[in-house]
């Protein structure tokens, strides 16, 4: 019997099944983020703030998405703990974090004299978490009693938390940033403004879009004339790690591709000449000019809305010039932004649709299978369950 030669349609289709986007639902299905944000986000070292916020004792930021509220407090021995903003008592919010019950219960959190009370019953505690007063219970021990903690590190003067009791090595999973970008001064940087952005679109249509440019030629016709290989070729043949050349005469992210500002200093001059982008699963993004550095936080607040931090980093030398002017960084960036986040909009309608069961990656999306891949290995159940359906 003779083998039957597989046809070439029969070639492309598989090929085309080995490149395909994850299941439409998985974009739309609110039960299916539920399942990432207890297989991802709650195992993995989230982005929550910049670190210089909370350079003195008693300054603290808390981050308050999927489900928990943390709050990042300097210790007065200097050290920068995060806890679950939660009261060992009755587990009141120590931090009350919602603005209209914040106007009306005005005492409790962080107090000037060093101190985290409970705006319940006025437990107290030490800010390094263990609780040093319980109003009327002279009968309770209260050097037993501490805050519930959570793994903390910084990097770049970001402050990274993990709710895992196994936060596994923060050193493997920043080291390949870290060498990529040892020569950026991200840890002195200072932000001008931050701009939050609502978007209407899954957690996931967000990190595929950063990470190609098939889209740019289309989406974004000013980003091209700064980088015009953005374009070129559907985006194709893109060198992330040398970082992308401007057009001549062009240097930075602005409408004119110059800026008064200086290049920072230190970097190579491919860094100066080049921009980088990084992707730090699964929610920082970084884009990086000679001049300044934009940090995007993203923060899932349900299956087919997103919030995106974005934080306009800057040097303190050009921030503390008193004709310092970053509009023009941010005003390039701001557009750039909303033409990104309207077409992950349509993104997210369309394939709700419930016609669109898989989209077909093409050659210069490789890297999108990553976030495919980056979810189908920590997603439960098994992976390999996950395969037999992808």
């Amino acid at each position: 019997m003779t083998e039957k030669t597989p046809s070439k349609t029969s070639d492309l289709a598989e090929a085309a099944a080995k490149r395909r986007r994850a299941p439409a639902s998985r974009y739309s299905d609110p039960e299916f983020l539920n399942r990432e944000i207890e297989s991802v986000f709650n195992r993995a070292w989230l982005v929550v703030g910049l670190a210089y916020r909370v350079q003195h004792a008693g300054d603290y930021f808390t981050f308050d998405e999927m489900g928990h509220s943390i709050a990042v407090i300097r210790g007065g021995d200097g050290v920068l703990r995060a806890f679950h903003n939660v009261c060992r008592h009755r587990g009141s919010q120590l931090c009350i974090t919602d603005p209209e019950a914040a106007s009306i219960i005005r005492h409790g959190g962080v107090s000037r004299s060093g101190a985290i009370v409970c705006p319940y019953h006025a437990w107290t505690y030490d800010l390094d978490g263990k609780l040093k007063r319980a109003p009327h219970l002279p009968d309770l021990d209260t050097g037993q009693v501490s805050l519930y903690s959570a793994s903390l590190q910084t990097w770049g003067g970001f402050v990274f938390v993990c709710l895992s009791e196994d936060p596994g090595d923060f050193h493997d999973f920043i080291s390949p940033v870290h060498d990529a970008l040892v020569r950026y001064p991200l840890d002195e940087l200072r932000y001008a403004k931050r701009i939050d952005y609502e978007v209407a679109a899954n957690w996931k249509v967000l990190c595929e879009n950063f990470n190609e440019c098939y889209h740019c030629g289309p989406v974004h016709p000013e980003l091209c004339r700064i980088v015009p290989a953005f374009k070129k070729g559907g985006g194709s043949d893109l060198n992330w790690d040398d970082g992308i050349p401007h057009r001549e005469g062009a240097t930075t992210f602005t409408f004119s591709g110059e800026s008064p500002r200086r290049s920072f200093p230190g970097l190579s001059e491919a860094e100066q000449a080049n921009h980088r982008g990084e992707l730090l699963y699964p929610n920082l993004f970084l884009s990086l000019s000679r001049d300044y550095v934009v940090c995007v936080i993203l923060r899932p607040l349900a299956h087919d809305r997103t919030i995106m931090s974005n934080y306009f980093l800057f040097e303190p030398f050009e921030v503390e010039k008193d004709d310092f002017d970053a509009s023009d960084a941010i005003d390039f960036w701001d557009l750039v932004n909303k033409q990104d986040y309207a077409i992950c909009e349509a993104v997210q309608r369309g394939s709700a649709s419930g016609v669109h069961e898989h989209g077909v990656f093409a050659d210069m999306e490789d890297w999108n299978l990553d976030i495919r891949r980056y979810v189908r290995d920590r997603i439960e159940p098994s992976v390999k369950q996950l395969q037999q359906t992808d």
